[in-house]
């Protein structure tokens, strides 16, 4: 399960009332959490460790769900980043504004050395 953040709830509303016209960033990046990622942007993402956020791809959407079209690998943990569990779509590399979160449905404890991978249509984004 996937929400919007209320910063693309805002977008998406002012596009489909003619109020405004939207870009779509050229690329959406996924960050990681360890608790909940907050449709207001208030929850924390991991830093440190080796952590960066990963430049991700998705499928055309279709019934209301999308998911990664290529696998998703994030750099080897130079520490523990603690269990992972939710996660964030942005519109930056870093900073920028949040798209959508949700949570993974297993959490995953993540130690130094560790390389954590999503496969090819495992990230799935749905509407409802």
């Amino acid at each position: 399960m996937s929400a919007l953040s209320d910063y693309a709830e805002n977008k998406v509303l002012d596009v489909v009332t003619g109020n405004a016209t939207f870009t779509a960033p050229a690329t959406v990046y996924l960050g990681l959490s360890t608790a909940s990622m907050n449709d207001d942007d208030s929850g924390t993402e991991l830093s440190g460790n080796g952590y960066a956020r990963v430049a991700v791809s998705f499928s055309a959407a279709s019934g209301g769900t999308t998911s990664n079209s290529a696998a998703i690998e994030f750099s080897a943990a130079t520490g523990s980043w603690g269990t992972v569990t939710h996660w964030a779509l942005y519109d930056a590399s870093t900073a920028g504004n949040q798209l959508l979160n949700g949570a993974f449905s297993t959490g995953k404890a993540i130690a130094s050395g560790d390389v954590l991978k999503i496969n090819t249509g495992d990230l799935d984004v749905t509407a409802s």
